[in-house]
């Protein structure tokens, strides 16, 4: 009975996030489902899922799915920090699994697959930023959580989208190095200005996913739903951002900050600019709005599937297990451990 229970709040949820799904497809999702609740507790795992995650990973254990937490940058950071399980399984990309790594070392953390990289954060290196550090010295440097360890083990702090701002008038310096994000940069450096005077110095980097959120694409939605609010983070091209919100109105900001707009809108109408799955997320939270989405998945986040998630959990305990498991260089590591802290302390 408790089985048939969990399976039909597993389904209900499924369903509002993916309305179009089918029901054969959700029975054969449920099943594996059910093998990793299972297998949850026999190996004493959670499971932590982003946002950016398919739906079937999004689900809550306590809805009949499978994520012990679903959340942003700044949300999994925290939760990985307080895991109490022997192992946990990252239903994210790379630099997200060394982040809980670096946070909470004594546990083994499980990425499902490897593939899972970031463009962002291959955008740069350690090296780069020792490079930058010699070519404007004293000038504090702040790193995007979407870094690799040797990148964060050369920041001064790290930040993410939700706690920018808070970080970067925190400094008296009248300059600071941001990185990887240049799209983000640009957004963070017109507030950042106005507010504080600050000079933001930028890197190249950018989000493939992101950099697809032209004006022209958003504009033609506009024009396709006039009375919609836009939704764009804080990783789209600055002048997307610029004609986004003129006219409209809407929201420039993290994922957890475009969860809270909606939350508190009046409106019935959105258009999304950012992944693709962030849209199921927001179709289960308010299933009596509509969400415009244009479907750009990031490719990296989309090597993590239930099905690899299964196999993780399956290879806990066996000669497999190294497969999947996050390990880093303890310098690297307690390198990188100071900036996340102060990152945290922002939270």
């Amino acid at each position: 009975m408790t089985a048939t229970l969990t399976q039909g709040a597993f389904s209900e949820k499924f369903r509002a996030m993916h309305p179009f799904a089918q029901t054969q497809e959700i029975a054969a999702l449920q099943e594996v489902v059910e093998e990793i609740r299972e297998l949850k507790r026999e190996k004493n795992a959670v499971i932590l899922s982003h946002f950016y995650m398919s739906p079937e990973l999004q689900v809550h254990h306590k809805d009949g799915g499978i994520a012990d937490f679903v959340g942003d940058s700044l949300g999994l950071s925290v939760a990985a920090k307080s895991v109490e399980a022997d192992n946990i399984i990252f239903c994210g990309v790379k630099f997200m699994a060394e982040t809980a790594k670096i946070l909470n070392p004594a546990k083994q953390v499980l990425l499902p697959s490897f593939e899972a990289g970031c463009s962002l954060a291959e955008s740069i290196t350690g090296a780069d930023v020792r490079k930058l550090k010699a070519q404007y010295p004293g000038v504090p440097v702040v790193a995007y959580i979407n870094t690799y360890a040797e990148t964060k083990a050369e920041a001064d702090i790290c930040c993410t989208s939700r706690n920018a701002m808070d970080i970067a008038r925190s400094f008296d310096s009248d300059r600071l190095i941001f990185l990887p994000d240049l799209f983000m940069g640009r957004n963070l450096q017109t507030r950042i200005k106005a507010e504080t005077g600050k000079e933001l110095i930028l890197w190249e980097g950018k989000c493939e996913v992101h950099e697809q959120f032209t004006p022209q694409r958003i504009n033609g939605l506009k024009m396709m739903y006039p009375e919609a609010q836009v939704l764009v983070h804080w990783e789209v091209p600055d002048d997307t951002v610029a004609d986004a919100l003129t006219g409209a109105g809407g929201v420039v900001g993290s994922t957890s900050d475009i969860l809270r707009f909606v939350g508190e809108s009046k409106s019935r109408q959105f258009i999304l600019g950012s992944e693709c799955d962030l849209g199921a997320t927001l179709r289960g939270l308010y299933p009596e709005k509509e969400f415009i989405v244009p479907c750009i998945k990031c490719p990296h986040m989309k090597q993590i599937t239930i099905q690899r998630t299964l196999q993780a959990l399956r290879a806990i305990g066996t000669e497999s297990e190294r497969l999947y498991t996050v390990d880093l260089e303890e310098g690297i590591r307690q390198k990188a451990l100071l900036p996340i802290e102060r990152m945290l302390a922002f939270s």
